[in-house]
Formats: C-alpha cells, structure tokens, sequence
C-alpha cells in the first residue's frame, strides 16, 4: 500500500469514528448515580432526617464532581433540632462525598 492511499485509509476511518454518536448514559444510570450520591451525600452530612434540596448539579466529566444541597436536622443535642443545611461535592472517581456546612444557602 502507498503511503498515500494509506493516509486516506486512516483518514477514512477517523472521520467515520468521529460521526458516532455519542453514547449517553441509561435513564437506569441515572437514577443508580442520583441514589449514590444522594445517600452518600446524606450520610457526609452528618444531619439527621437529611434529604436533597432541589436538584443534584453535574459538572462536566473533565471536573468530575456532582454537588448536593442537602437539608436536615442538626443532631447534636446542645443543637436542640436546630435545621440546617450541608453542601455536599461526590467525586465521580473516587465514588466519595465530601460535605460542608452551608447554613446561609437559600
């Protein structure tokens, strides 16, 4: 084969590799990632009775990271049920989650 005819082959094959579309996640990944992060995320909190507030926030594959808002009750008795609010970062990777206080988010 000349060197050519070999550039267009290859050329050939990349371009048909390029117009795949792309492969998007089931509607079952979906709900399987939100109910990781969600109760991993409730969990990092440390509040009681926490559930997510609003919707999960996907950042780009490139970031890696989902972000929660999770609200609950604080559980420490000196606390005495005072509600709060954690923001939760879940590594898409490492499969963790990693929460903060977030008492101001509205």
């Amino acid at each position: 084969m000349q060197k050519s005819t070999f550039i267009v082959a290859v050329g050939a094959v990349a371009g048909l590799v390029c117009s795949l579309p792309a492969v998007a996640a089931s509607p079952t990944a979906w709900a399987s990632h939100s109910a990781e992060v969600t109760a991993k995320c409730s969990k990092a909190s440390g509040l009681k009775d926490a559930k997510l507030v609003g919707s999960l926030i996907e950042y780009d594959d490139s970031v890696g990271y989902t972000a929660a808002v999770i609200a609950g009750t604080y559980p420490q008795p000196h606390m005495k049920n005072k509600p709060g609010k954690s923001l939760c970062l879940f590594d898409k990777r490492s499969r963790t989650a990693h929460a903060a206080p977030a008492d101001d988010v509205k």
